[in-house]
């Protein structure tokens, strides 16, 4: 299990690396600007997609990252 601090750093740099780090940072500000249910949020997220969907990208993106090391 990683700390409380180790999983903040990993989600900034997750962060981060997708989105830029300005655009990072107007993510947290959006997230924050008001009352936020990330349960909610995430349950519609991706409605449209299965998890097999999902799943297949996951492993993609897994497999990517695992060519550049």
């Amino acid at each position: 299990m990683i700390t409380d601090t180790e999983i903040k750093i990993r989600g900034m740099s997750a962060l981060a690396e997708a989105l830029g780090d300005i655009q990072a940072e107007r993510f947290i500000t959006l997230m924050m600007r008001e009352p936020f249910d990330y349960t909610e949020w995430r349950k519609k997220l991706w409605r449209e997609r299965t998890v097999e969907d999902i799943s297949r990208a996951a492993m993609r993106l897994r497999g990517k990252a695992r060519g550049k090391s």
